[in-house]
């Protein structure tokens, strides 16, 4: 009888100690998939559909933008970038030079430059500014990575852009 105590005992912890082994590595996938994220939303920003563009972003994501309040959760990012999409010069293009990906697999984030033409306020005129950026994101219950935290900064004032 203490045989069979301690053979089911061997066996129970053998089984345990098998389930307990580490979750699969994602981190090159979720890179990845955070890449080209950042992609699509590239694509998006072009046509300056607000919508298109919030969209990228997690219900309590944060946007701090130069010279502006932080604007916390979507509505009032929206509320903070609908000028900004609505200006007839506004165009942008970013590049990632550096993604990476926690060990848990739930936060990254993607650093580069940006590439920016918007309206002076006082002129109208047409104005380029060049920069870099950081974006942390969180990958969502559903799989999909979305933005929690999005800043840029220039890198000098804005000149006149190129015509």
């Amino acid at each position: 009888m203490k045989r069979n105590g301690w053979v089911i005992a061997c066996a129970s912890l053998l089984a345990l100690t098998g389930c307990s082994s580490a979750p699969p590595d994602t981190h090159d996938a979720d890179v990845k998939a955070i890449q080209a994220t950042e992609s699509a939303w590239a694509k998006d920003a072009s046509t300056k559909d607000l919508e298109k563009f919030v969209a990228y972003y997690a219900d309590e994501a944060s946007v701090l933008l130069p010279n502006a309040p932080i604007f916390s959760g979507k509505d009032a990012i929206r509320g903070g970038l609908k000028p900004v999409l609505s200006d007839p010069n506004f165009a942008v293009n970013w590049s990632s030079v550096k993604t990476d990906v926690a060990k848990s697999g739930e936060l990254g984030y993607s650093q580069g430059t940006y590439t920016m033409t918007s309206s002076d306020p006082k002129t109208n005129a047409a104005m380029t500014e060049k920069g870099k950026y950081l974006t942390v994101y969180r990958k969502q219950p559903d799989g999909n990575w979305r933005a929690v935290e999005d800043t840029f900064m220039a890198d000098a004032p804005a000149v006149p852009a190129a015509k």
